[in-house]
């Protein structure tokens, strides 16, 4: 049987996916997956409606991650956060993703960031919206993860006042948190983050975060797209400060590291790819380093294409995946950004998933893919 795509004859795999739960659980890397959320295809909502989130397959995708051994990253960007997904609906998916984490004995952590503003703010009202996030995320039992914030983007005048307002924040919270640096490729909103355009300058800035805060910051998790970066910010980082990747188009290397090091991982691109991610720690944690990249090596492509500019755009990608594997009985996602890909977009990551043998049912994928084909009036 083949299937034909918009850029060509394809013939589906017909094995399943080989990735079973379970497992010893990983130990050489700390591992977490930014989740994506569930729409609820039923609700009548429009594009800048509040977001109608289907609870059940929501936290039933979380309990497929932690199943293969990976921690949850909690309403990050790749839950559509700024992108659909407003503070309530995030406080309520934290709220219930931290009590689902504790009965299934999951690792959590979670975003707080400063979205709750809804109009031209100051520094102290960006300091009292992030206080608000991080006193709820304390109360829930995930771990913080302070994000970027576009609010102090807009409003701080340099480097001084995110000295300022991350300084005040660490002495606030009550145990170690990840620092989260988003590059504008994720958000053009963060452009300048740390006070400067020059990369250096930044790097100085958020390292000097850290410095005066070890024994508050468990780890900078670092989403810039660029291997060499993230590479010389880990070498400088504090003895006992992890480094998380979340370098989309590197993280094999990233996470195998060098003599000097490696990094750990919080990566949006590990919500499609979670059970195979998590097998290749596991062959890492032997110290197969070959065998590690055997497997993590050729999804890289698929990372790459999902991830492609306008990058801000994967989470449409990441969802498209999870119907086809069957997480989900729909392709619909918060504020309508299913829209936001292209059916050639979409059919080739389709194909590349496929090749990768990620489908636990290929003839499900198959049959979805064609049904999408059909809604496009694209079917041969």
């Amino acid at each position: 049987m083949t299937i034909r795509l918009p850029h060509g004859t394809y013939e589906p795999r017909t094995e399943p996916a080989s990735f079973t739960a379970g497992g010893a659980p990983l130990a050489s890397r700390t591992v977490f997956s930014a989740a994506h959320v569930v729409a609820d295809p039923s609700a009548d909502v429009s594009p800048n409606s509040p977001a109608a989130i289907d609870w059940d397959a929501t936290l039933a995708f979380r309990r497929h991650l932690w199943a293969h051994g990976l921690g949850v990253a909690e309403a990050m960007d790749t839950a559509q956060r700024g992108m659909g997904l407003d503070w309530p609906a995030a406080a309520e998916l934290v709220r219930r993703s931290a009590a689902e984490a504790k009965a299934a004995g999951g690792r959590i952590a979670a975003g707080v960031g400063t979205d709750q503003l809804t109009g031209p703010t100051d520094l102290a009202g960006v300091r009292d919206a992030y206080e608000e996030q991080l006193s709820f995320v304390e109360s829930t039992g995930a771990q913080p993860v302070l994000m970027a914030s576009r609010a102090l983007a807009a409003t701080a005048a340099g480097a001084e006042d995110y000295l300022a307002v991350y300084g005040h924040l660490l002495r606030q919270s009550a145990e170690p948190v990840v620092l989260h640096w988003l590059g504008p490729m994720f958000d053009p909103a963060l452009e300048g983050y740390w006070g400067s355009a020059d990369p250096d300058t930044a790097t100085d800035v958020f390292l000097k975060v850290v410095a005066e805060h070890p024994d508050k910051v468990d780890g900078v998790k670092v989403s810039l797209l660029d291997a060499g970066r993230e590479v010389e910010l880990r070498r400088r980082l504090p003895e006992g400060v992890r480094c998380y990747t979340g370098d989309d188009f590197h993280y094999p290397e990233l996470i195998e590291g060098d003599e000097h090091g490696f990094s750990h991982a919080l990566l949006g691109v590990f919500d499609p790819l979670g059970p195979l991610a998590a097998e290749a720690v596991r062959v890492l944690d032997t110290g197969d380093k070959e065998g590690f990249r055997a497997l993590l090596d050729p999804t890289v492509a698929l990372s790459r294409h999902l991830f492609s500019a306008p990058t801000r755009f994967y989470k449409t990608g990441v969802v498209f995946l999870a119907w086809l594997a069957g997480h989900q009985d729909h392709f619909t996602m918060v504020g309508g950004l299913q829209s936001a890909r292209s059916l050639p977009h979409l059919a080739k990551a389709y194909e590349m998933a496929d090749r990768l043998g990620l489908f636990p049912d290929p003839e499900l994928a198959e049959a979805r893919m064609k049904s999408l084909l059909s809604v496009y009036g694209a079917e041969r």
